[in-house]
């Protein structure tokens, strides 16, 4: 098959055990394509990763790494691989072989259908431990219900994306980039294959309780605005019942000749009044540190190594590119 060149993107840390049979395995899958590559980006491994990475470059020309100067997520890795891939397509996967590459084909034959967007959408999968099945359909749940745009449960890193839908995403300047809602808003013609997800095949996983919570975070807080009005709900409806409340008990007073007693129902209104505030205070928070953030304008992510030289057109700082529009509006010398 040569409609095209195919790139394949790996975001990896800590993976030296899965690289041996993550190589193999891709590379057999895309033995029937003539014009590819795979290109694996090393996300500030602490394990032989690196090095293995290098006999795999220097081995096979169609083998390119980048290695981060520290861990900095998988969607930062993910996001440096997607800047750097040369690909008509471009495909991404999970190094430790719960995205079966066996699907690539399929994910082509889909692309050379007309689809932009190829997403693989996990089936439910029994061996998964109860509570990551539970937390994960109410994070679907809650980031469905305040985004305008529908994500998929089951979805994950695992897809295809053609390459015009690749250079609208290098325009994005954020640094803390939730692909899994950006890809929806952006729109193009998108389908999805459901995939029985694999068990890892060496180690454990990456996605601890804590990662996990932190990526939920970045999904809600980069997919609405709408935790922000929550505020303004919340602060109608306590109105309302403080309301509702003094009136009941003004009613007691004057015409029952008796009155609410005791601190139980003043420590529960100030309990419940404190942390609907924490809460907002919370939320609040949160975009402000995005903002904060945003605003420094810090790459996301910064390259140590990689297997060949960095190519002149990719722009790795938003500040970069700012200051090459000011120059050229002549704002800046």
């Amino acid at each position: 098959m040569s409609e095209g060149k195919i790139s394949v993107v790996v975001p990896a840390f800590n993976e030296a055990d899965n690289l041996p049979l993550l190589k193999d395995r891709l590379t057999r899958a895309l033995s029937q394509f003539d014009d590819y590559e795979i290109l694996i980006v090393d996300d500030g491994s602490q394990d032989r990763t690196v090095k293995i990475l290098r006999d795999y470059a220097a081995a096979d020309a169609r083998i390119r790494f980048l290695s981060l100067s520290r861990n900095f997520g998988h969607q930062s890795a993910l996001k440096a691989g997607l800047d750097r891939a040369t690909g008509d397509c471009v495909i991404s996967l999970d190094a430790d072989m719960q995205h079966p590459p066996e699907y690539i084909a399929e994910m082509v034959e889909r692309w050379r259908d007309g689809f932009e967007i190829v997403s693989m959408v996990r089936r439910d999968d029994p061996r998964t431990p109860a509570f990551k099945r539970l937390t994960s359909k109410l994070f679907y749940r809650l980031i469905n219900a305040i985004s305008d745009f529908e994500i998929r449960p089951g979805a994950a890193d695992f897809r295809l994306l053609d390459r015009c839908v690749v250079d609208a995403l290098a325009t994005f300047e954020e640094r803390t980039l939730f692909l899994r809602g950006t890809l929806p808003w952006l729109g193009f013609r998108q389908c999805d294959i459901e995939y029985p997800p694999e068990a890892r095949a060496q180690g454990d996983s990456k996605y601890n309780l804590r990662r996990m919570l932190l990526l939920a975070l970045d999904g809600i807080t980069s997919s609405s605005t709408r935790p922000l009005r929550l505020s303004t709900y919340l602060g109608v409806i306590m109105a309302g019942l403080g309301t509702v409340y003094a009136g009941y008990a003004l009613i007691l007073r004057l015409f029952a000749d008796s009155a609410i007693s005791g601190w139980a129902s003043l420590l529960v209104g100030i309990m419940t009044f404190g942390g609907i505030q924490l809460l907002m205070l919370g939320i609040l928070g949160e975009y402000l540190g995005k903002v904060l953030l945003e605003v420094k304008g810090r790459p996301s992510y910064i390259v140590r190594e990689q297997s060949e030289p960095r190519p002149q057109s990719v722009a790795e700082s938003p500040v970069a590119a700012m200051q090459a529009r000011l120059r050229a509006s002549r704002m800046l010398p």
